[in-house]
């Protein structure tokens, strides 16, 4: 018998022969070249022309469920990658290899839950009823910050445990799953499985083969690659913190988790919930449009405060007589919560670390008159560089808005600040949180001595911006609230009002009678800093979708984004140049002129692009379809559904 396999690989769809009959889903072991390597069975086929190899070893009885052969296909289709690229979603490494139970698979989970009922209050009962007569499978909850979101996750998953139905739970960060593990296990018991890849090779695979071979419904809980569950009755998909980047895979096979859920729930005919207080502009345009956005907009806690927030221009130099970094404002709230045994949190956006050229005098920043986008400096030609449509000009001697000579390229990171805050505050706890930490030194590793409130001072990136609520946090400092308006991407915007708006919902969670915001700026007046201190969300979409339209992004327009990097300068410009004229004729395609990337020169030689826009998706998947293999392809920002 013959059947069509798709090894693990960089490789298609192949022939192998069998003497048994396989079922589609089946998991087996196939010579591939001179390698063996895992492989999922497509279906069973005639007996081809050529000759043929045979499947070595059947892995599993029991074939992976029809879903995730669904979604393999989709993602082959979709995201232009190999088929056999997707096999590593799907399968754990070391598939083959004969593994011995142990205790503590899924992590400390008790063994039986605590209640069958979750307490909602009346926004979330009517929050929960939206969600049940929204239109598509496909909903995207809206809740604020600390409006009670995982109570509405809760139930939700609790009415498909009734059905004998299994969820799966995606959250952003590994960090975040401690938090809600503990809760959903007090309702779930030992149903609640977590999967992450901070699990060795041996406790993944052992996670996997307890859920394909599982009789019950579950509770997977983990970040994007829990997606693959082998769950067999899947009612529900959650995707919590849905704006968040890391639900991008950017390494081959790139995807995005948020399509990927949505096109599962379709499959399944379940529901997939995307959860935000800020969602991308992209995701609430569709939802509107589709009449599945769900608003939750009130306060779970009834003793929750709005925070007081402070704005500390950075070209006031009054407001940092004692130091550089931090205003007096902020070295104040320093120093009575470290006296009333209260905790700072100095949040500073690490991806603000690329140059930024601003004006001292006025804040103003050089921007591109086509993209609206922050121009790049290049100090080797001394030019200001749009990286998205090739327009540049020579670094001006004046502001452009002003006049004054007082433009400034500057920049700091965390680690400056954490070395800067021990030194004057040697006897407070101060823990850095970002990229930098090592194995065991990451917020997952110490969360319980942050909650109880040993630590005095947290400095750090994003991860401290996302979902915490600890009870002794006091002050937020934004030390420089504008860094990621510098960068040259359309999306910068809405990540910092995605960052800043989650920042400050880390404060007034109804824990103390006090909560205060102090967000240092160059740019004051900017309105995507007004519109988050103002909470203001849907003044903030409009604004941006309004750009969006003006500058070709999505939702309006789907932004395609090739790169080449070869050993010279001049064989880069040639290819790019190449592509960019063979593309140029399709008149459904708007083809930027070609640009040395962001990071233009590395180790590996030159890298140069060409962004190409459309109303099309269809087309920008055509016009990849004759590309050389050795170009980059970045198609969807992250999340568009």
């Amino acid at each position: 018998m013959y059947y069509e396999v798709v090894p693990e690989g960089k490789v298609e769809t192949l022939t192998y022969e069998y003497s048994d009959s396989l079922l589609p889903g089946q998991i087996v072991l196939v010579p591939l070249a001179r390698r063996v390597v895992p492989g999922v069975v497509i279906k069973k086929v005639a007996q081809p022309e050529f000759k043929t190899k045979s499947i070595l070893k059947v892995l599993y009885s029991k074939p992976l469920p029809r879903h995730l052969l669904a979604v393999m296909d989709f993602i082959h289709k979709y995201y232009l990658v190999p088929m056999g690229s997707t096999v590593s979603l799907v399968l754990p490494n070391g598939v083959e290899k004969k593994r011995r139970k142990t205790e503590q698979m899924f992590g400390d989970v008790s063994s039986s839950a605590k209640s069958a009922s979750v307490p909602l209050n009346p926004h979330q009962k009517k929050a929960l009823e939206g969600l049940q007569k929204a239109l598509g499978a496909t909903k995207l909850l809206f809740g604020v910050t600390g409006s009670g979101k995982t109570n509405i996750y809760l139930t939700e998953a609790l009415n498909a445990l009734k059905r004998q139905k299994s969820t799966i739970l995606l959250v952003p960060e590994i960090a975040l799953t401690s938090q809600l593990v503990q809760v959903f296990t007090e309702f779930f018991g030992e149903k609640v499985v977590v999967m992450h890849s901070r699990q060795t090779e041996a406790e993944r695979h052992l996670v996997f083969n307890s859920l394909l071979g599982s009789e019950t419904p579950k509770v997977v809980i983990g970040p994007r690659s829990a997606l693959f569950a082998p769950l067999s009755d899947i009612g529900l998909i959650i995707v919590d913190e849905e704006h968040e980047s890391t639900y991008y895979q950017e390494n081959a096979p790139k995807y995005s988790a948020i399509r990927v859920a949505s096109y599962m729930a379709k499959e399944l005919s379940c529901s997939c919930i995307l959860g935000s207080a800020t969602p991308t502009v992209a995701d609430y345009y569709i939802a509107k449009q589709k009449g599945s956005l769900i608003p939750l907009t009130e306060r779970a806690k009834s003793g929750a405060i709005k925070p007081e927030v402070k704005i500390i221009d950075f070209k006031n130099r009054d407001a940092f007589l004692k130091n550089r970094y931090f205003s007096n404002a902020l070295i104040k709230a320093f120093s009575d919560n470290l006296e009333l045994g209260r905790q700072t949190l100095i949040f500073h956006n690490r991806r603000g670390s690329a140059p930024l050229t601003i004006c001292e005098n006025c804040g103003e920043e050089v921007v591109c008159p086509n993209c609206r986008l922050p121009l790049t400096l290049h100090a080797d030609s001394f030019e200001l560089v749009c990286h998205t449509c090739g327009y540049h000009e020579l670094v001006p001697k004046n502001c452009p808005k002003c006049g004054t000579a007082g433009l400034i390229h500057k920049g700091f990171g965390t680690k400056l600040l954490e070395n800067e805050l021990k030194r004057l505050f040697p006897a407070a706890r101060v823990m850095r949180f970002d990229a930098d930490n090592k194995k065991g030194e990451g917020l997952e590793a110490v969360y319980s001595e942050v909650r109880d409130g040993k630590v005095d001072i947290l400095v750090g990136t994003q991860g401290l911006a996302k979902g915490l609520d600890l009870p002794k946090l006091a002050t937020v400092g934004v030390v420089q609230a504008d860094a990621g308006l510098a960068l040259p991407d359309f999306a910068a915007e809405e990540r910092v009002f995605q960052l800043l708006t989650q920042v400050m919902g880390r404060v007034g969670r109804g824990h103390l009678d006090t909560a205060e915001v102090i967000i240092q700026t160059f740019r004051p007046e900017h309105p995507v800093i007004g519109f988050a201190i103002n909470e203001d969300y849907e003044g903030f979409a409009e604004y941006l979708l309004k750009q969006r339209r003006l500058g070709g992004f999505p939702p309006y327009k789907y932004v395609l984004k090739l790169e080449i990097t070869l050993k010279t300068e001049a064989l880069a410009i040639k290819k790019v140049q190449e592509v960019a004229k063979r593309l140029s004729i399709d008149n459904r395609l708007a083809v930027s002129p070609p640009m040395p990337a962001f990071h233009e020169q590395t180790a590996r030689g030159y890298t140069w692009q060409v962004i190409v826009r459309s109303r099309s998706r269809g087309a920008l998947t055509e016009a990849c379809a004759g590309l050389d293999k050795n170009f980059k392809v970045s198609l969807d920002p992250p999340g568009l559904l």
